[in-house]
C-alpha cells in the first residue's frame, strides 16, 4: 500500500456511512401540504373568513389567477429551499425562477392599487391579521428549518431564508380570504409582516448555528 492509498485508509477508518438523502422534491410536498393545512385549519379556529370569498374564486377570474400565482411562487420556493439543502440540488436559475414568480405574484398587489381584482371592501376584516400572519407561520419557519437542518444544507442561512419566505407567504396569501379584500390593506398587513418573517428565520437559523459543524457555520 503506497503513501496515498494508506492515507485514505486512515481518514476513512471511522467514518460512519451516511445515510442517503430522502426524496427532496416530496419532502418539500410534505412540508408545503401539512403547512398549508395549518394554516388554513388555524385561521378558520381563530375566526370566520370573509363572506363569499370561495365564491369570489369562482366569479372573479383574475381573483383566481391572482391566488393560483401565489400558491405556484409559494411552492416553486419550498421547492427551492429544500433543495439548497442537499449540495448541488439548486441551480442558480431554478432559485431564479423562483424569485421571479414571486415577485411576479406580489405584483399583482401593487398593481391592484389601481386597479384591483375585486372591489375594494372591509368585509370580513380580521382585528389583528398582521400578528396573525407572523405568529402562524412561525411553526412553518420551525418545523422547516428542523428538517433542512438534518440534511446538508452549505449555506444554512440563506435555506433558512428562503423556508421563512415560503412559510410567511403562506398564511400572507389565505389572508386574502380570510379577512377584507383592499390593495393597500393586503400589502401593509398580509404581505409585510410575511415578509418580516424572512429576517426572523434567518435569526433563528444563526441561533442554531452553534449546534452545527464549524465549517458549515461559517457559510451564509
Amino acid at each position: 500500500m503506497n503513501k496515498h492509498d494508506l492515507l485514505i485508509a486512515n481518514l476513512s477508518r471511522n467514518l460512519a456511512p451516511v445515510p442517503p438523502a430522502p426524496n427532496i422534491n416530496r419532502l418539500a410536498m410534505f412540508w408545503f401540504c401539512l403547512s398549508a393545512i395549518f394554516v388554513v385549519v388555524i385561521i378558520h379556529l381563530m375566526g370566520p373568513v370573509r363572506p363569499g370569498a370561495f365564491a369570489q374564486l369562482v366569479e372573479e377570474p383574475r381573483f383566481l389567477l391572482e391566488s393560483l400565482m401565489g400558491v405556484t411562487a409559494i411552492i416553486w420556493i419550498c421547492q427551492s429551499a429544500f433543495r439548497a439543502a442537499i449540495p448541488g440540488a439548486l441551480t442558480d436559475k431554478f432559485f431564479a425562477f423562483g424569485i421571479m414568480l414571486m415577485v411576479l405574484w406580489l405584483a399583482q398587489y401593487l398593481i391592484g392599487l389601481g386597479s384591483p381584482a375585486l372591489d375594494p371592501s372591509m368585509a370580513g376584516k380580521r382585528g389583528h391579521c398582521f400578528f396573525e400572519t407572523m405568529l402562524y407561520s412561525l411553526p412553518l419557519i420551525l418545523s422547516g428549518q428542523l428538517l433542512v437542518r438534518r440534511l446538508y444544507p452549505l449555506r444554512p442561512i440563506r435555506t433558512a431564508m428562503s423556508v421563512s419566505l415560503a412559510a410567511g407567504m403562506m398564511p400572507a396569501l389565505y389572508m386574502q380570504l380570510a379577512c377584507m379584500y383592499e390593495p393597500s390593506h393586503i400589502l401593509t398587513y398580509h404581505i409585510l409582516p410575511g415578509l418580516l418573517m424572512v429576517p426572523t428565520g434567518a435569526a433563528i437559523a444563526m441561533l442554531w448555528l452553534p449546534h452545527r459543524n464549524a465549517p458549515n457555520a461559517t457559510q451564509i
